[in-house]
């Protein structure tokens, strides 16, 4: 027999694969279970389960460049890489006892992971999970340990985050893995309690629980240090109580104004950008935790703290009026949008499931099985600077 046609023969002879990309794939938190639900938007269904996480009760998730694997960091220190096609547990690693989010470097190299306890930020190679640096978040003369929120990652190999404790931002250069050069910006406020990074990476916006207020530091001006912006926007008015911290990182920016959740209150900040002053603000339904934008920047979606966390709000941003009530259940914990925005998917714990709606009709779309779903985390985030 010819070589050509013995080749050919054997050929005929292997199973068929089936290759895809992951470009329409993501991941759910199932929080009561430990474990993610691996979801597809092309069909709007579910492909399966990956179980053995541990904690995910404040869990989020970023990706690898190729968006193949989740890193899943879980409130029991666990640092979990997910393979979501093979649909596995790739590596997994316990490397604090408390841990409440993380970033993946701008080359995809690294994974670093921000730590109630011990307060500080650990850096880990993207694959092998060994870890590679080690920021404890120090503070004051009697050298304590800050709790560690709002990490994201930045262009040049950079990682910001806040202490909640101490006050401050730290600028962590990670140009050179084992010597990471640290900038701190002290006295920026009390209790920063989240963060944002804007879409291009050059300003990292702090939050503050302990007074009214944000702390905004420009990362291309590094020199003229954090400067306060709307400073005492709630000054003289009566506070409610805060059920759920907003969400910073689930902000929302169309055009030159930003969209923020205004901490207890019942109400979304409108910011000029240019200016970085109030340039509004939008009586919502109840105390917002996450405040999104679709993709398009044409409207801005928004859900609850408890009591009222059956409801998504939907505001026009041309006009800044509410144009939709929405009602998918008790429980609306999160939100993602479809890469180009034509649907929105979110979680609907308290009924065990997700809704998925046309973000032009606001209607629902269909709804599929999840337990107790929170965080919901498309690939397309792996392209994007600060998720």
């Amino acid at each position: 027999m010819p070589r050509f046609y013995f080749l050919l023969a054997l050929l005929l002879l292997i199973p068929e694969t089936h290759a895809r990309g992951t470009g329409d794939l993501g991941i759910v938190i199932e929080r009561a279970g430990g474990s993610v639900q691996v979801i597809e938007t092309s069909t709007n269904t579910s492909l399966g389960s990956i179980d053995g996480l541990g904690d995910l009760s404040h869990a989020s998730a970023v990706y690898s460049r190729d968006g193949r694997y989740a890193y899943v960091f879980g409130r029991d220190g666990g640092l979990t890489k997910v393979d979501i096609l093979s649909m596995t547990i790739d590596k997994r690693v316990i490397q604090s006892g408390n841990s409440i989010g993380g970033a993946i470097s701008q080359d995809g190299r690294l994974v670093a992971v921000s730590n109630y306890e011990p307060g500080g930020v650990k850096i880990f190679d993207a694959a092998t999970l060994e870890l590679v640096a080690d920021i404890p978040a120090v503070y004051g003369n009697d050298k304590q340990l800050s709790k560690v929120i709002g990490l994201v990652d930045a262009p040049g190999q950079k990682f910001i985050f806040s202490l909640w404790d101490a006050g401050e931002i730290w600028v962590a250069d990670l140009s050179s893995p084992a010597k990471p050069v640290i900038r701190k910006f002290k006295d920026i406020g009390l209790n920063p309690y989240d963060a944002l990074i804007t879409p291009d990476g050059r300003y990292y916006i702090a939050g503050l629980f302990g007074e009214d207020g944000m702390a905004l530091l420009d990362l291309w001006n590094l020199d003229d240090g954090v400067k306060r912006i709307l400073n005492n926007y709630g000054k003289g008015e009566q506070k409610l109580p805060v059920y759920k911290m907003p969400h910073l990182e689930g902000w929302a920016i169309a055009g030159n104004f930003a969209f923020v959740p205004a901490i207890g209150r019942h109400e979304v900040l409108v910011i000029d950008t240019t200016t970085w002053t109030e340039a509004g603000r939008i009586k919502v339904h109840g105390q917002p935790v996450f405040v999104m934008a679709r993709p398009d920047g044409r409207n801005i979606w928004v859900n609850f703290a408890v009591p009222d966390n059956d409801t998504l709000q939907v505001i026009d941003t041309q006009s800044l009026k509410i144009v939709k009530t929405l009602t998918p259940g008790k429980g609306v914990l999160h939100m993602e949008f479809e890469p180009r925005g034509e649907e929105v998917w979110a979680s609907v714990r308290d009924e065990d499931r997700l809704a998925v709606f046309d973000t032009e009709t606001f209607e629902q779309v269909t709804t599929i099985e999840a337990k107790k779903p929170s965080g919901i985390f498309l690939t397309y985030r792996a392209h994007q600077t600060g998720l």
